[in-house]
């Protein structure tokens, strides 16, 4: 880090232009700065460019923005003195959080509304959130109380505070995680349909998906054969069963949740990536000041609408297994309908799937690309964006009405099984059954459902029904 501060030292000193070191920043880059007002500069770089709105983000994504922040300076390609970086994870480790606006960044030039939020923080200025994330504090008087030192920027600092994707790339890791978890809920809740609706394992046999060649499509299907293990309820009507194939939701969800893993799998690689990179600009390289475009949103963008995709998907196969649950179109799956205790006088989870319908009508918006449409910024420079981290957002909002479309799969599959029993399913199957019915208890006459949607929500966000 000190060798390639000692270059940009050098270069805001010599009479040649180096961008954001001693020139203004995107269309006014061709105005160039007195040595004398470098780091003014730069404090008025954080200062103008803070000018984001909305509801502030999570804490949680933006103590990833930090850590992200943190790691892309200490590779030492930024120009920027470890003191830096040092009082960034001073305020991170004292659990001081700035609060940072939701809108403003357009995914391109870094995220440089959401950044410079944290930048006045890191100045002793802006605000940082309270407690409870319900409102906001002084900086200064939090970083006082927490004996830590505000920082005066110096010659590129405010630049490199700022010109980076660490929203995104904070956004992405979190969401991935989140999906992960969402996915182990999909499949167990596709195994517990299953044997609810009484349909066939046959479409699950290896060698069928060994046929396709798709990685996803033979994963989750060696899983769903796997939580199927040991069924009675297969058993119960593997002969003499009138039907020959079983709808799309049930017999296909190998192959469309396998094409979701799939393209998840892409996601997290561009993420991966992203958590070890470097992107502000310009970039210090041996003994170059080298200007280019890392800075640029779209390998995280694509990503994240891929993201939204393949959610939307989850959580759309999902509502339709749900709605083959309730409809009572089939007299072979021994389902009264709506699994009402007695229909007509009780509605059952009849509306638990319009609330289903609902999300995934909400899901289908958030998965149209924000990343497929340009708005130009910074007087026509700054020409072409990403804008990523409405992508992330829109991900962010899909997956959490995915995982209420999972629970209702989850509730009516839940309920489908006591119509078999005594028959068990497999070991999986019960295993998350029980864990289902330590939350929510079987339905016997009608009652709200939003409690039941709540908590079986809560256990698929945790991953609980994983085994």
């Amino acid at each position: 880090m000190r060798r390639s501060r000692n270059v940009v030292e050098v270069a805001a000193a010599s009479g040649e232009a180096h961008y954001g070191i001693n020139t203004g920043f995107g269309s006014l880059a061709r105005r160039r700065i007195e040595t004398a007002d470098v780091a003014e500069l730069q404090r008025n770089l954080i200062r103008s460019h803070a000018a984001g709105v909305g509801e502030p983000l999570p804490r949680e994504v933006v103590r990833g923005m930090m850590l992200l922040l943190s790691a892309s300076l200490a590779r030492g390609l930024s120009g920027v003195r470890p003191e830096l970086v040092d009082v960034i994870l001073a305020v991170l480790n004292a659990g001081i959080t700035p609060a940072v606006p939701s809108v403003g960044s357009v995914g391109a030039s870094g995220d440089l509304a959401p950044l410079a939020a944290i930048g006045l923080v890191l100045m002793g200025e802006g605000h940082v959130l309270d407690g409870d994330s319900t409102g906001a504090l002084p900086a200064a008087a939090a970083l006082a109380a927490a004996g830590i030192r505000t920082i005066s920027l110096e010659a590129k600092e405010g630049l490199a505070i700022i010109n980076g994707t660490h929203l995104m790339a904070a956004q992405g890791a979190l969401r991935c995680a989140a999906f992960t978890s969402l996915f182990d809920g999909a499949i167990i809740a596709a195994a517990m349909s299953m044997d609810a609706a009484r349909a066939t394992d046959a479409c699950l046999d290896a060698r069928l998906h060994a046929a396709r060649r798709q990685p996803g499509q033979e994963m989750v299907a060696a899983r769903l054969r796997d939580h199927l293990a040991g069924s009675q309820i297969v058993e119960s009507h593997r002969e003499n069963d009138p039907r020959v194939q079983d709808p799309y939701s049930l017999r296909c969800t190998p192959q469309v949740l396998g094409a979701a893993w799939d393209a998840y799998m892409y996601v997290r690689a561009a993420v991966e990536r992203e958590l070890g990179a470097v992107t502000d600009n310009p970039l210090v390289l041996d003994t170059d000041i080298v200007s280019g475009g890392n800075f640029h949103g779209m390998p995280l963008a694509i990503a994240l609408d891929t993201l939204a995709i393949a959610i939307a998907h989850v959580a759309g196969i999902s509502e339709r297994r749900t709605f083959w649950l309730l409809a009572g179109h089939d007299p072979e799956s021994h389902l009264r309908p709506y699994l009402a205790g007695k229909p007509g006088l009780h509605s059952g989870l009849m509306i638990a799937q319009y609330t289903a319908a609902a999300c995934c009508n909400e899901i289908i918006g958030l998965a149209a690309p924000a990343s497929v449409a340009n708005i130009s910024t910074s007087a026509g420079v700054e020409d072409y964006n990403s804008f990523g981290p409405r992508s992330a957002a829109k991900a962010r909002r899909a997956l959490e009405l995915a995982r209420h479309v999972i629970a209702i799969e989850l509730l009516c599959a839940a309920q489908g099984l006591e119509a078999h029993r005594p028959l068990r399913s497999g070991a999986g199957v019960e295993h998350a059954h029980a864990i289902i019915r330590a939350v929510v208890p079987v339905l016997t006459d009608d009652r709200p459902l939003t409690p039941d949607i709540e908590a079986i929500s809560a256990l698929v966000s945790r991953g609980d029904l994983s085994r």
